[in-house]
């Protein structure tokens, strides 16, 4: 009976479109969220002569470890370091395990 009742019909079509623009709001802001999510790599790396290695996290833009690998060998390569592998990636949750393990290369490349 109230969906029949031509003067409510108005006020059904603006609360339809208001649930619309709603609903599309919340994707924005939740693919917001999701694109600023932080992620991070732990990998180890080397020097040669004298042979030199080191286990490291460092910030990368996405969470793969073939563009970590990518983005990590150019920072490494930089300062004379050669990347052996990425062991993983992940997000900040996992920084506070990894931390006293990197010592003085936690977050330095």
């Amino acid at each position: 009976m109230l969906l029949n009742n031509l003067a409510v019909l108005p006020t059904v079509r603006l609360m339809k479109h208001s649930l619309s623009k709603l609903a599309l709001s919340a994707v924005f802001v939740m693919s917001a969220q999701y694109a600023s999510a932080a992620c991070f790599a732990d990998y180890k790396a080397k020097q040669d002569n004298p042979l030199r290695l080191h286990y490291g996290v460092a910030e990368v833009s996405k969470c793969s470890k073939k563009t970590a690998k990518t983005e990590l060998s150019k920072r490494l390569a930089s300062k004379g370091w050669t990347i052996l592998n990425v062991m993983s990636v992940f997000d900040e949750s996992g920084l506070a395990e990894r931390k006293d393990s990197a010592g003085s290369n936690y977050l330095r490349y």
